[in-house]
C-alpha cells in the first residue's frame, strides 16, 4: 500500500483533504470496490475514495473483468453512506461520478466540453470522427448493501483509460475502446490532472445532491443515445431494436419505443450494443 502524502500528489491530496473522510492510493489491490466496501463495513464515514495503479481482480458489469497496464488508467472507488438519499435515487450516485469523470477527462485531455458522452446505463464513450463508431473510454460499477437501514452503503467504482496506448489495447477490445491519450494526440496527458479535477467536480456534485439538487439537464444532455435507433440487449439474452427517445431523470430509466409501442416505455435493466452514430444497427 502507498499512502498519499502531500509531497507526492499535491493537487489530489490537497483537494481530498478538504472534504473526503479517507483517501488512499495503492500500487496494487485486488479491487478498489472491495477496499472501499471494507472501509464502510468497518465504520469509515462518507465520502471515502481509494485509487490504485493496478487492480489484479478489477471487475465490471455482469462479471466482466477490468484490467489495465500499471498507471495507465484511473482505477478508483468512491464510498457513500446514502441514508440521506431516497432508494429510488441511488442511481444518481453513479450518475454524478460519471459526470465528474467526463469533466475531468475533458480538462485533462484538452477536449471541448461535451466531447465525452454517456451511454446508458454506465459507460463514458466518444464518437470516432472518421468511422462514426462509438468507443468506450470509461465504465462504472455500482454496488450497494444495507439499503433502507442505518448501515446503508454504496460503492461506485470507475475505470477510465487515461494514458493507455493503443498498441497495448487488448486485441479483442481494440476496435471498441479508446483512451484519453488517443483522443488528444500530441498533448501531454497527465493522470494526476484527471484525478485532481475529478475530485474537485465530485465534491460540488455530492454537496448539491445532499441538498436534493441533481444536474438532470446536464446528465440528459450528455446521453449519446437520445433520439437514436439502438439494439437493446435484455438480461434474458434477447435483443430488440428500439428508438432510445430519452432518459427519465427521476428514475434513471432509458425511455424506448419499439415498433409495437404506442408510447415510450421505461427500461431499467439492459445494455445498448452495436451502436454506430449515423449508421444502421
Amino acid at each position: 500500500m502507498t499512502s498519499v502524502e502531500p509531497s507526492m500528489t499535491p493537487d489530489a491530496s490537497a483537494v481530498a483533504a478538504t472534504w473526503l473522510s479517507r483517501f488512499e492510493r495503492y500500487d496494487v489491490v485486488g479491487s478498489t470496490n472491495d477496499v472501499v466496501a471494507g472501509w464502510l463495513r468497518d465504520g469509515t464515514p462518507e465520502v471515502c475514495v481509494a485509487i490504485a495503479d493496478v487492480q489484479s481482480a478489477g471487475r465490471g458489469r455482469d462479471g466482466r473483468t477490468w484490467q489495465a497496464p500499471p498507471g495507465a488508467s484511473f482505477l478508483g472507488s468512491i464510498g457513500f453512506r446514502p441514508t440521506w438519499l431516497e432508494a429510488g435515487h441511488l442511481w444518481r450516485l453513479s450518475a454524478i461520478v460519471s459526470l465528474a469523470m467526463a469533466d475531468a477527462c475533458e480538462v485533462a485531455g484538452g477536449l471541448r466540453t461535451g466531447a465525452i458522452h454517456l451511454k446508458w446505463p454506465n459507460d463514458l464513450v466518444v464518437i470516432d470522427g472518421t468511422s462514426g463508431e462509438v468507443r468506450k473510454l470509461a465504465g462504472v460499477l455500482g454496488e450497494t448493501a444495507g439499503i433502507g437501514t442505518p448501515e446503508a452503503a454504496a460503492v461506485i467504482g470507475i475505470g477510465a483509460n487515461i494514458t493507455w496506448a493503443r498498441d497495448r489495447f487488448p486485441p479483442e477490445l481494440a476496435s471498441t475502446m479508446t483512451s484519453l491519450v488517443e483522443l488528444a494526440p500530441g498533448r501531454l496527458v497527465d493522470r494526476e490532472v484527471a484525478i485532481h479535477v475529478f475530485l474537485q467536480r465530485l465534491e460540488g456534485l455530492v454537496k448539491a445532491l445532499r441538498k436534493g439538487e441533481f444536474p438532470a439537464e446536464t446528465w440528459s444532455r450528455r446521453q449519446l443515445t437520445n433520439g437514436m435507433i439502438v439494439l437493446l440487449d435484455q438480461p434474458d439474452g434477447t435483443a430488440e431494436r428500439v428508438v432510445a427517445e430519452d432518459v427519465d431523470t427521476e428514475t434513471g430509466a432509458l425511455l424506448v419505443r419499439g415498433t409495437s409501442d404506442d408510447r415510450p416505455r421505461p427500461v431499467v435493466v439492459g445494455e445498448i450494443r452495436h451502436l454506430r452514430v449515423g449508421g444502421i444497427v
